[in-house]
């Protein structure tokens, strides 16, 4: 019998990996919030631009609220959602998930364990998502990683190779290029490092990431919030390990080097792009930074290491959130005089 799928938030991630799925046959159930984004979808399915494809599928979309009355129960859900909401999102489809069901956490940020206390750890697995994608027009997605640029990696939380991880595997498969990791936190954690480094000084600025990249000095200050984010990581236990499809031999060098070069690798998959904390402030909605740089900055007062850069992009990024500050690429000046590398 063919598995009931629910893939619940459609944003741009989502929207993009529930038309794959849909596209490859499977029976998919897209949940979101945004009201005029499902009626687009009920209307006229999906539209997904990519540079080589433009995708026009009819999708099964539903509202939040249609999901009590619908009688469904789910074998997998793909949770894709902000970090933001995964708790309320977690605990709206717990009821929904079968016993013997699985949520796929597939978001940034370190939530996994979270959303095991809500859905239990047997029926929880994790996800590192690379896809880079932007959802402005209800129905339009502008997905600007194609299928052989976006990269996932599912793992067990107990680091286990099961059979529904490479179901799973196998399911990703159709959206991008899928690995399973046995080090799934060590994973995330990796990918966390890249967005501080990226998504943390780009989300201030609302420019395109190439852009963000060129500014003087940007280099040197996504150097120094990896390498906090490193130090944090390596003292919560985590290893880090090569991302995006880079080979063991590519990921041979010092901790510095392996920082730039899944620095460099991330910004090779999402360069034309604008980050997702510079969608949410132009969209007036709160940025989920709190669940990137800002797990780097609580758990080093935890740990009682200093993470000065990381804590100024949260600062910076709150100060944008309560609209004391405006999203302008001048705060890079204002960011690096908060960590003292301004001329």
């Amino acid at each position: 019998m063919q598995k009931k799928i629910a893939v619940l938030g459609a944003g741009a991630i989502g929207s993009s990996i529930g038309a794959d799925l849909t596209k490859a046959g499977h029976d998919v159930t897209i949940i979101d919030q945004w009201p005029a984004h499902v009626e687009a979808m009920k209307a006229a399915g999906l539209r997904v631009l990519m540079k080589d494809e433009a995708l026009q599928i009819p999708v099964r979309a539903m509202h939040l609220c249609d999901l009590a009355s619908a009688n469904l129960a789910f074998d997998m859900v793909f949770l894709a959602s902000k970090s933001n909401d995964h708790r309320w999102m977690a605990e709206f489809i717990r009821p929904h998930l079968k016993s013997d069901g699985v949520l796929v956490g597939t978001q940034n940020g370190m939530n996994d364990d979270s959303i095991a206390s809500i859905i239990g750890r047997e029926r929880t697995v994790g996800c590192v998502v690379e896809l880079q994608a932007e959802l402005f027009t209800p129905g339009l997605i502008q997905r600007n990683t194609t299928r052989t640029g976006t990269w996932f990696a599912v793992g067990e939380l107990d680091g286990f190779y099961t059979p529904r991880v490479k179901e799973i595997e196998a399911m990703m498969r159709n959206v991008g290029k899928c690995d399973v990791t046995n080090n799934i936190y060590g994973a995330k954690w990796t990918k966390l490092i890249a967005n501080t480094m990226t998504m943390g000084p780009f989300g201030l600025l609302g420019l395109r990431n190439f852009e963000s990249a060129a500014l003087p000095g940007m280099f040197d200050v996504s150097v120094k919030l990896g390498k906090e984010s490193l130090a944090v990581g390596a003292a919560l236990g985590y290893r880090i390990e090569p991302l995006f499809g880079l080979r063991a031999d590519e990921f041979a060098g010092s901790s510095d080097e392996n920082l730039v070069t899944t620095m460099k690798t991330l910004m090779d998959h999402v360069g034309g792009g604008r980050t997702a904390p510079i969608h949410d402030h132009i969209k007036g909605r709160v940025s989920e930074m709190e669940y990137i740089p800002g797990v780097v900055a609580q758990k080093g007062r935890e740990l009682g290491i200093p993470t000065p850069c990381n804590d100024a992009v949260v600062e910076i990024d709150r100060m944008i959130n309560s609209g004391r500050l405006r999203m302008d690429s001048s705060n890079f000046e204002l960011l690096k005089q908060k960590i003292g590398m301004s001329a």
